[in-house]
């Protein structure tokens, strides 16, 4: 505030106190002083003067224009972002491993290409400045060998040293991976990040709704989030989401959310059982989009937890996090008890039955394709792949022996050994030997393999090498390493049509979008592997307990949210 105390007698002696820094006043000053020619002026910033020379006309015009320079330079610097992050699930029920050739690694810039919300000519590549850095990503599978996450822990935070300090932190990963001798590992892959940028940095955290957030995950990151659908075809919007709210709080300086409530909820259910095609799961996941688009609530989740990992912190959470205590309380107390109140609804997504039984229905079906879900042995649940139990079934059938019996495709069993006899035998030509198992044998050994090589593809970014072998009416994939099968031209690349098969029987759970649409009929085996989908009949040991299904009849938890200490 300027306040002004004129001599009408004595213009001169006009006095002006400054009682702030606002330009404005510094211009009135000037105007008064050219006006006046000399006022005497006051202030509880500098001294008394009689008269102003030219000097002070000068020093005033520099007081006018500083303290706009220095707001229009707070406001153009972009907020500094970090992108790391490790995304795998892995069953600790398979034998497999998870070593450094199982991960896709992108490194700087070129992880800008793993999100369309990023590239050069988005709108928000343009809102920050940013860091990417690291981040590692694998087909699910066996546990991550120490060495491994060791190595690529030491990338990523040697990068993060390198480039800090930053105002944010897009934290991107799976939240189920297992590493050998280490529980957690989300949970330390935070708390170390942290260590190296410090805790005023906000961290923005974009998960799996299949992964675990322990205590640790909750307590050190600022913002998080999960899909909404299941199966993911809202990935990226989640992924996008994570970032959208981290800019939004960093642009408008509304800093971390005051209040992140927590809540573990003792269900541990399979993905097959808890697609949100279907309900009870589509009615739950309508319920977090309400709560999350409330007024003083940033974001809010349910995740399911992932199912094969024999884990303290695996079972199912619940997280709202916002600036309205009691939203953010009473939204995350309404998921958790909404989710507990229908967990004995969950079931498998389609019809289920033993091999035989889904043999003998897609033999008399009428109709192409009719799709088999081999579930036990899902690489794309972490599974090995290689187990040979289906196939061996298969081909023991009668109806299969005979070229021109029932057409199936078997997608598909890992071999290096037998990809590289095929590529010898070329196509067109005769191949025998064994395939599979060379992981995980348990429930079969090794298959022998006899027939006509197909096709020969080089270059797939997960198998590197595909070849197909006609032993009788099926034909079957096999690869140098291991790859899911979800989308239509994964077969037409193979020259196989899916579409004209009678049968194709894939090593997946719930059908991913293009399979289910392609789909005539549909049944789910429950077939053995590392991801078998009767929990029941795993032997879980390190859980926690009281858990549903387990302890069917076990008392309604305490599902009170726990409001996690804001870093």
């Amino acid at each position: 505030m300027t306040s002004i105390l004129e001599d009408v007698s004595n213009p001169k002696a006009t006095c002006i106190f400054l009682t702030n820094d606002n330009p404005i006043t510094y211009w009135y000053l000037l105007g008064q002083i050219l006006y006046f020619k000399g006022p005497t002026i006051q202030s509880t910033q500098v001294k008394t003067f009689s008269k102003l020379s030219l000097f002070g006309v000068f020093m005033l015009f520099v007081l006018a224009c500083s303290p706009k320079d220095q707001t229009e330079k707070k406001s153009e610097r972009l907020p500094r972002i970090a992108i790391a992050g490790i995304a795998i699930e892995s069953s600790t029920f398979s034998p497999a491993v998870s070593e450094m050739d199982a991960f896709r690694i992108s490194r700087g810039n070129d992880i800008f290409n793993l999100y369309p919300f990023l590239a050069d000519d988005a709108p928000n590549r343009n809102r920050a400045d940013w860091f990417p850095t690291l981040y590692a990503r694998a087909i699910p599978g066996g546990a991550v060998t120490r060495e491994t996450y060791e190595s690529l822990m030491e990338e990523m935070l040697d990068m993060l040293r390198e480039n800090a300090p930053f105002d944010g932190m897009f934290f991107d990963i799976h939240g189920a991976m297992s590493v050998i001798g280490l529980d957690d590992p989300e949970g330390d892959m935070i708390v170390r990040i942290r260590e190296v940028i410090g805790d005023e940095t906000m961290i923005s955290t974009s998960m799996d709704l299949h992964g675990s957030v322990s205590w640790r995950l909750a307590e050190n990151t600022d913002l998080i989030t999960c899909f909404r659908m299941a199966p993911h075809e809202d990935a990226m919007e989640s992924k996008k989401r994570t970032v959208d709210n981290l800019l939004e709080r960093l642009e408008h300086g509304l800093g971390k959310p005051a209040y992140k409530a927590w809540v573990a909820v003792p269900i541990l259910l399979p993905g097959e059982k808890t697609s949100t095609r279907v309900e009870p799961a589509k009615s739950l996941y309508d319920k977090v989009a309400r709560i999350a688009d409330q007024e003083g609530v940033v974001d809010a989740g349910i995740w399911i937890g992932y199912a094969w990992a024999d884990e303290p912190r695996n079972q199912a959470y619940v997280m709202v996090t916002g600036d309205d205590q009691e939203k953010v309380t009473e939204g995350a107390t309404y998921l958790a008890n909404s989710f507990w109140e229908v967990r004995k609804e969950f079931d498998f997504i389609a019809p289920t039955a033993s091999l035989e039984e889904c043999l003998d229905k897609a033999i008399k079906s009428e109709v192409r394709p009719f799709i088999i879900s081999d579930m036990g042995d899902n690489p794309t649940a972490g599974g090995a792949g290689d187990v040979t139990w289906t196939l061996r079934e298969i081909l023991k059938r009668p109806e299969f022996q005979k070229t021109d019996g029932k057409s199936l495709i078997y997608a598909s069993i890992p071999d290096a050994d037998f990809v590289e006899k095929a590529i010898q035998a070329g196509v067109g030509g005769q191949v025998e030997g064994y395939a599979g198992a060379r992981v995980d044998d348990r429930f079969s050994p090794p298959i022998l393999l006899k027939g006509q090589v197909m096709a020969i593809e080089h270059g797939d970014p997960n198998a590197q090498t595909e070849v197909v072998v006609k032993v009788g009416s099926v034909s079957v994939i096999v690869t140098k390493r291991r790859k899911p099968y979800h989308r239509e031209s994964d077969f037409t690349n193979l020259g196989l049509n899916p579409r004209e098969a009678d049968i194709l029987v894939v090593k997946i759970g719930y059908l991913v979008p293009e399979l289910y649409d392609m789909r005539a009929d549909w049944i789910m085996a429950l077939t053995p592997g590392g991801v078998d989908q009767d929990l029941e009949r795993m032997e879980f040991k390190r859980i926690n307990r009281p858990m549903f299904p387990f302890d069917r009849d076990m008392e309604d938890p305490d599902l009170q949210p726990k409001l996690v200490p804001v870093k």
